[in-house]
């Protein structure tokens, strides 16, 4: 890596100009179209709307940027997620994943992987750092997990899994290549969920793998293009669109989080509050380590279900909602999904509103 963080965030915003003439349009055109001139067959350029069209390109261009890798996009994090766990696993193969992470990760594996003979092994992500790789094909790490934000230290955790022969999936949605570069610390893939804070508006579905191992990639790459798991080109634009604002939006999202959460903590209605920005964090020595900052999700526990449900829905600045890393703040109790949590357990995705303003309304809530 030689670039610094800002001057990844000037080439990106900037990266189509090489490329420009007199007259272009400095937004990348939406092109939407299934096939193309082609009257030579091995001439270059695009061919056919399922193995790449120019708005991908331009999407493509701007993450690789980001990961300082090749990049791949797809229509929403799930189909990143597979793509690399069906590129990378065969039968009679170990796979490793987060008991403790996206519960949808953990459906796909067991629901579709074990039944085709891969044999899944589900850890906690604390657990990660004493775990014993010795036979497994695929580490699938998850930091900070969704929802419960426990850390493992990822250099630590790729290089045994890797001295093991083990190839090594990190999913890092929940913290962007703007704040933990998995792949600069020994990871072969990674998967994210551009739905949420790249694009951040919540108002698109993508998602993307990049790696720097080219016949892994390669592997990815055909999946997309057999599977059919492909993005639309309006989708594509609206994520390039989102990108161009990440780092601002990361910028006050992080730091409103980092308030948000030293205040939660000392609130009398709040426990078992998880965010890894805070010095009495379990996870903050080794964030500090891999991660710019503490992110902009927060986890805490309220007495019960219906106190947490009863603050996020007195609270006027928290959308109820699923997602997360868009620019209003969001919340849910997650145990409605089925997640491993206490009853009371409150996902919080801090936004874009003043944080004054957005605090006031929350210990308004918090007080009933």
């Amino acid at each position: 890596m030689t670039d610094s963080p800002e001057q990844r965030v000037a080439r990106l915003l900037h990266h189509r100009k090489a490329g420009l003439q007199q007259g272009d349009p400095v937004v990348p055109p939406i092109t939407a179209s299934a096939t193309f001139h082609l009257p030579h067959v091995q001439a270059g350029g695009h061919f056919y709307g399922r193995n790449g069209t120019p708005t991908w390109d331009a999407v493509e261009a701007q993450l690789a940027i980001l990961e300082d890798a090749e990049t791949v996009s797809f229509p929403s994090g799930m189909a990143a997620i597979a793509a690399a766990l069906f590129a990378t696993l065969k039968a009679g193969d170990r796979l490793v994943i987060p008991s403790d992470g996206y519960y949808v990760t953990r459906v796909l594996s067991e629901g579709f992987l074990k039944p085709l003979g891969v044999t899944v092994s589900p850890l906690p992500t604390r657990d990660y750092a004493t775990a014993d790789f010795t036979g497994v094909a695929v580490v699938y790490l998850e930091t900070p997990s969704n929802p419960g934000l426990d850390v493992v230290d990822i250099a630590a955790v790729a290089a045994r899994a890797r001295a093991a022969g083990a190839v090594v999936i990190a999913d890092n949605t929940t913290m962007t290549p703007l704040l933990q570069r998995p792949l600069d610390l020994g990871c072969d893939l990674v998967v994210a969920a551009d739905t949420k804070a790249p694009a951040g508006h919540s108002d698109v579905l993508f998602g993307h793998v990049a790696g720097r191992d080219a016949a892994l990639m390669s592997r990815v790459r055909d999946w997309r293009r057999m599977a059919g798991a492909i993005p639309g080109p309006f989708e594509a634009f609206l994520v390039h669109r989102g990108l161009e604002t990440l780092e601002l939006r990361l910028s006050r999202m992080c730091a409103s989080a980092q308030v948000i959460a030293e205040r939660l903590a000392a609130h009398p209605a709040v426990t078992g509050l998880r965010f890894p920005g805070l010095p009495g964090d379990a996870s903050y020595a080794v964030a500090r380590r891999q991660m710019v900052n503490g992110g902009f999700l927060i986890s805490f526990e309220l007495a019960d279900a219906a106190a947490a449900e009863g603050f996020l829905s007195r609270c006027p600045l928290i959308a109820q909602t699923t997602s997360f890393g868009g620019t209003h703040t969001a919340g849910e109790r997650r145990a409605r999904w089925g997640d491993a949590v206490a009853e009371g357990f409150v996902r919080l995705s801090v936004g874009i509103e003043p944080v004054e303003v957005l605090w006031s309304a929350m210990a308004a809530a918090l007080e009933g």
